[in-house]
């Protein structure tokens, strides 16, 4: 059964009107008091350090404190939340520059030497045609990355051999250095940092333990997506170092504009024109709608300029938080008066004007302006 968390404000033994300068000073205190480094191996300490680590996180900041004081822990947990630290390393990472305050020079930061790091994760911008964002398709990108050198297997060593632990640092990566009354800390001139040194490196990597390669990936674009959107594909970033992680691959979506089609939020928009009679009377058309049988549209006899009429589930699909379902096509209508009548069709609209008691122009006036009555 998982231990009760204590109050944050209690582990930092402040009162909860405490100013934020105030939380900050009291943290400085404990790091310096239970820092790894002046208590080895000592694993209370440890748990406190990180424990201080965690309340500061929360109550350095003003809005998880509000969230915290509002709703106590449950308020800054999960998603979101951000309270927790699984390893001293992640304290470190998380709160470098706090560290280089109190210690000077970055000295209070442990050396990653040769810790395993995660790789970088890499960004693609890629473009798609509208079609495929109201179907989904698969593409295929060519990316350029850094990954293990094969030979060595990212060692750097020469096969048959490996790195050994660098004896000017002990593989900390770092060295202490006093200037009279001071010491701190600074980057092993010897290792550069590793932590280790390779007697033997390898040929194919220059003893980097790793190489560029581009490799051709194939990307699941989902039905509904759209610009802004982004995608996240594990594990195709760069290679980690000393058997870390291999990073992820971000692939940020530019949906292509239609010639005919718009898109509003998930539903299809398309704007279509009709004539005089076809807006009077009404009317019936089809659109493709990219898949399935075409949409019949029921224009309403006396739509307006400008009305939309609605075709249900006929737009893009939903993603995620949106809901299940698909959005709707939107027809938006606008009425095409042409320039010039035929005698015949001219006479029809002066005997509807007549009915309708609606005043027009005698002959020889434009169109347009007959059928305002203008």
């Amino acid at each position: 059964m998982a231990s009760k968390k204590r109050d944050y404000y209690e582990v930092l033994g402040v009162e909860r009107s405490v100013t934020a300068d105030e939380i900050k000073r009291v943290y400085r205190k404990l790091a310096v008091q239970y820092h790894p480094d002046r208590n080895p191996g000592d694993k209370a300490a440890e748990e406190k350090f990180k424990e201080a680590a965690e309340a500061y996180e929360i109550l350095s900041s003003s809005e998880k404190r509000a969230r915290y004081d509002q709703f106590g822990h449950a308020g800054v947990s999960g998603p979101g939340g951000g309270a927790g630290f699984s390893n001293v390393d992640d304290v470190f990472e998380h709160f470098g520059s706090i560290f280089e305050d109190i210690f000077g020079f970055g000295g209070g930061r442990r050396s990653q030497g040769n810790r395993a790091r995660r790789g970088a994760d890499l960004r693609y911008d890629l473009a798609i045609p509208f079609r495929d964002a109201m179907l989904g398709a698969e593409h295929k990108i060519d990316i350029p990355r850094r990954v293990s050198c094969e030979t060595c297997s990212g060692s750097g060593a020469k096969p048959g051999t490996k790195p050994t632990k660098c004896r000017t640092c002990n593989g900390m990566g770092q060295v202490a250095v006093q200037q009279g009354f001071f010491t701190y800390s600074t980057t092993c001139p010897d290792c550069r940092g590793k932590g280790s040194s390779i007697a033997e490196i390898c040929t194919d990597c220059s003893g980097s333990g790793h190489k560029t390669k581009t490799s051709h990936i194939k990307v699941k674009i989902p039905a509904g997506i759209d610009s802004g959107m982004r995608l996240r594909v594990a594990g195709e970033g760069e290679a980690g170092a000393n058997g870390g992680p291999v990073g992820d691959l971000y692939v940020f979506i530019e949906v292509e504009e239609h010639k005919e089609f718009k898109r509003e939020e998930f539903d299809l928009l398309l704007p279509i024109k009709i004539g005089v009679a076809q807006a009077i009377l009404g009317t019936e058309i089809n659109v493709d709608c990219f898949e399935g049988e075409p949409a019949v549209v029921q224009i309403p006899a006396g739509v307006q300029p400008g009305q939309r009429v609605v075709v249900s589930d006929r737009g893009f699909p939903k993603l995620g938080k949106h809901g299940r379902g698909r959005g709707d096509l939107v027809v938006e209508v606008a009425v095409e008066i042409p320039g010039k009548l035929s005698k015949e069709a001219e006479e029809h609209l002066r005997a509807f004007a007549k009915v309708h008691g609606e005043n027009v122009k005698a002959h020889g006036g434009g169109f347009l302006d007959r059928i305002f009555g203008m």
